[in-house]
Formats: C-alpha cells, sequence, structure tokens
C-alpha cells in the first residue's frame, strides 16, 4: 500500500470523503494504494465500478469477455448507445479514462474459467464478482480462498439483490462456497434475459457493494474499516428493506474447510 501523500487536486477531488471522520486522509490514501478486481461489468459491475472509482481506489483490473448490447443499457450505467457492440473491458475502461485519469487500470476480455482467474488475482487486494452464474461465482471463491485474497460477492434479480464478504482461506470466516454449496458448479442459473431486471435494483446492489467494498479495504486504518467477513446482505426491492444473514463456515467445504485443507 502507498502511503505518497495526495496531490493537491487529488486532495480537493476527495474532499469530501477526508473530511468524514470515519475515512479521513489517512483513509483515503489507503484507498489509492488498493488494488480491486472487478469480474462482471453489467448490472452490478456497472454502477459499482463507478462509486468505487469515485470513492478513489488507485488501480482497477477489469474482467469481462461479453460485448454491450442494447438491451444492457436499461441498468449497465457506464455504457451508452454508442459502445452497443463493443467489448465491456474496453468501454469500461474509457469510461474510468474519461472519469479520472489518474486511475490504473488493466483489462481481460477473455472467458473466466478457474484456469484463467489465479493470473488475475495476484498483488491484489479485493475481488468483487458481479457474474450471472454460479459456475463462474464458485470457481472465483476457490481461487480467492487459494490467493488468499477476500471476495466480495454480489448478485441482483428482478427486485432482490444481495451482496456478502467472504474471506475463506482466514480459519474462522466462510467462503461464498460455504453458502450456496456444490449443487451449483454447473452452469444451469436462470439469467435476467429470463427473469426480468428492475434497472435501479441494479444500481441499488452495485452502489451497496462499492460501499462494502470501502470497508473492507480500510480495515484497519480508518473507523469505517469493518469487512463484516461471513455477512450476506439481503436487499428487497418490492417491500424496501434490508436484512443479514450470517454464513458459517463449512468445515467439510471442498473449497475453504478444514476437512479439505
Amino acid at each position: 500500500m502507498t502511503t505518497t501523500p495526495l496531490s493537491p487536486a487529488r486532495l480537493d477531488r476527495f474532499a469530501r470523503h477526508i473530511v468524514i471522520p470515519e475515512i479521513g486522509g489517512a483513509g483515503q490514501v489507503a484507498l489509492a494504494g488498493k488494488h480491486m478486481v472487478v469480474i462482471g461489468l453489467g448490472g452490478i459491475g456497472s454502477p459499482a465500478l463507478q462509486y468505487l472509482a469515485g470513492a478513489g481506489i488507485g488501480r482497477f483490473t477489469l474482467v469481462d469477455d461479453d460485448v454491450v448490447d442494447a438491451s444492457n443499457l436499461q441498468r449497465q450505467t457506464i455504457f451508452t448507445t454508442r459502445d452497443v457492440g463493443h467489448g465491456k473491458a474496453t468501454s469500461a475502461r474509457r469510461w474510468l479514462a474519461n472519469y479520472d485519469d489518474a486511475l490504473e487500470v488493466t483489462l481481460s476480455d477473455s472467458r473466466v474459467t478457474a484456469d484463467t482467474i489465479p493470473a488475475l488475482l495476484e498483488g491484489v487486494d479485493l475481488v468483487l464478482d458481479g457474474t450471472d452464474n454460479f459456475a463462474t461465482r464458485l470457481a472465483v471463491s476457490d481461487a480467492c480462498v487459494k490467493a488468499r485474497v477476500p471476495l466480495l460477492s454480489a448478485a441482483v434479480g428482478r427486485f432482490q439483490g444481495q451482496v456478502g464478504a467472504f474471506a475463506g482461506h482466514l480459519p474462522t470466516s466462510a467462503c461464498y462456497r460455504c453458502f450456496v454449496g456444490d449443487a451449483f458448479d454447473a452452469e444451469d442459473c436462470d439469467t435476467c434475459a429470463e427473469d426480468g431486471m428492475l434497472g435501479a435494483m441494479a444500481g441499488w446492489t452495485g452502489s451497496f457493494a462499492a460501499m462494502q467494498a470501502v470497508r473492507i479495504l480500510l480495515e484497519g486504518v480508518a473507523r469505517f474499516g469493518d469487512p463484516q467477513w461471513g455477512k450476506l446482505h439481503l436487499l428487497d426491492g418490492l417491500q424496501p428493506g434490508m436484512r443479514t444473514m450470517n454464513i458459517a463456515k463449512d468445515p467439510a467445504c471442498k473449497g475453504c474447510g478444514q476437512d479439505n485443507g
């Protein structure tokens, strides 16, 4: 993590963060030195990326092998009509360059698999997974456990969202596989094309995920730093509200369990 003081321009840009006692100057400097991987730049990754960049996180790796479709524009807020037909990762990098050219950005437009994920996790502080199928999420979770990188997993559908923080590499913390089990390793889940999606619900879930990411990245640095490992927050947009579940570590989990370590 860098300890380089912020320039006058950066101090001005993040002044509204710095004056918050729970973040402060130390927190803002810490965020500038963090590296996040955002896997999936759709309904969750799109609004999350906007607020993560706005928070001043200094480095991003953007991962998505899809192209922008006109049907994405209803909820994937970093894309415009001009991006239709272009790669999401490339379009997202262009958005970041226009938003804040001081950010360091790399991208991967290859399909995420158990074989490709490990190379994406080198030197990373946090992964945000906003992908849309269980097989990919579980592969990401397993790789994060092996690389000892924390995972923020988010999902959304219709009027429901969920955001959970997982650190399965820690002795008492659950991983994402502890939550969903092994039955979903196949790519057989429903999609938003089949079920529908309220755009604002994706925005709520993505922005909440961004806030949780800032909490995780400020652990031990600022008072806002509280990773909330093993807590799954369930967002309900139909009857507006939120509730929280605690996910226990499964000793028999093949991703992080002691019985398989």
